[in-house]
């Protein structure tokens, strides 16, 4: 069975964000299938945030719903959606950089696993057992996202773009079956970001569906299977790289009336001397 006969992993249902007398979001609706690694494009201001703040219940949206696996997730806490598989990065890294990486990701793993507290009070075999799966799996998240040489570092003498890679880390320790990306290469260089790009194929092959919003265009178009594009919180066009890279509506969002009309107009010409 392919990815497109799947049911949807996440529908966002004709979904409304109003602050005030401001519409953020109007009528946003897409599905992401299980497996799919799925962006969401838009130029600054169009909604993007917003829209991943409704999904992971941050914000409330105004109307509309959000269904994960089938599950309303209106009305839930984020940690709530997060122990449902349903985790997210975010814009700005949010590491905690006092503690080692390592510490960072036992930190996420604790989250989720936690312990009995007679247990962990004194330190029973149970206790130590469950503290050296969860380094032995911290470890091989670390490995995972390549910073398995760097475990012992502090979190924050991390490099820019090596915390947006902890910060997946952090997401992935919660076990996710689905994974929001908020930028997740903003402060990357163009060989660290294949790497990441590498690092996503990994994770869907993995199993996870990944919900991607990115400025980054090349490696947008190079990692998605789809693509949805919002402007002023309207969803303007959805599809495959190619056709959303050669959509008028698109082009016009990002660079005007005036660089779709030529597309245009290059594309009739090419037709005619086919």
């Amino acid at each position: 069975m392919s990815v497109s006969d799947t049911a949807p992993i996440l529908c966002v249902d004709h979904v409304m964000v109003r602050f005030g007398g401001l519409t953020a979001i109007a009528d946003l609706h897409f599905d992401v299938r299980p497996g799919e690694i799925l962006s969401l494009i838009g130029p600054n201001g169009a909604g993007k945030t917003t829209a991943f703040n409704v999904i992971t219940g941050f914000l409330k949206p105004t109307q509309g719903e959000v269904r994960f696996k089938g599950v309303p997730l209106g009305g839930l806490q984020p940690h709530s959606i997060t122990r449902l598989g349903l985790a997210r990065t975010f814009q700005r890294t949010s590491v905690f950089p006092d503690d080692t990486v390592l510490d960072n990701v036992l930190i996420g793993l604790h989250r989720e696993g936690g312990g009995r507290l007679f247990d962990a009070v004194f330190n029973l075999k149970r206790e130590r057992a469950a503290e050296r799966a969860a380094h032995e799996n911290a470890r091989a998240i670390l490995d995972l996202v390549g910073l398995s040489g760097r475990a012992q570092e502090k979190a924050g003498a991390l490099s820019y773009g090596e915390q947006r890679l902890v910060g997946v880390a952090l997401a992935l320790a919660t076990r996710p079956s689905m994974l929001l990306l908020d930028e997740p290469v903003s402060g990357m260089n163009a060989s660290e970001t294949q790497v990441f790009v590498d690092l996503l194929r990994t994770i869907r092959a993995r199993g996870v569906t990944i919900l991607l919003v990115e400025h980054d265009m090349p490696m947008v178009m190079e990692v998605s299977d789809r693509i949805v594009v919002l402007n002023y919180g309207r969803l303007i066009a959805e599809g495959p790289p190619d056709a959303i890279r050669a959509d008028p509506a698109v082009i016009e969002a990002y660079l005007g009336k005036g660089a779709a009309a030529a597309v245009a107009q290059a594309a009739m010409q090419e037709a005619a001397h086919a």
